[in-house]
């Protein structure tokens, strides 16, 4: 870096514009990561499971007539976050399984694990799709 200035004017001036561009590019990544964790959880949702090539199964005694795979991927339908930074992970978030604000690698699980998940304090729920409304319980 050049040498700077030696009188306080200009050097709060510097100093005032430097903090506008640190600020202006926080907004701008910000957002950017807003919309890349938006691409990625619509690729995950139009990625899916690849289409199986077997003979449909036989329904079970007892059973929904689907699939036991079919079954498994109908109560899936929740994600847990967990992001991990530079001072530790942060606390774990649940989200509904199509929620936009889901950010780095979803890891999906079914409806009763999120509904356990929601009572232990080290994990909060997304405000955004609010998972607690969706699975019944009281957010108080």
């Amino acid at each position: 870096m050049s040498e700077l200035p030696s009188d306080p004017p200009r050097l709060h001036a510097i100093l005032a514009h430097l903090d506008k561009q640190i600020a202006d590019t926080e907004t701008v990544a910000i957002y950017l990561r807003l919309q890349r964790d938006a691409v990625r959880a619509a690729l995950i949702r139009a990625e899916g499971p690849p289409p199986a090539r077997r003979r449909p199964a036989r329904p079970v005694k007892g059973g929904t007539g689907l699939p036991a795979l079919a079954q498994a991927e109908a109560q899936v339908g929740f994600v847990v976050q967990q992001k991990r930074t530079p001072n530790g992970p942060e606390p774990a978030v649940i989200h509904v399984g199509d929620c936009t604000m889901i950010e780095g690698t979803p890891h999906r699980i079914r409806d009763h694990d999120a509904r356990a998940a929601l009572t232990d304090p080290n994990v909060t729920g997304c405000a955004f799709c609010r998972p607690d409304t969706e699975l019944g319980i009281d957010a108080d």
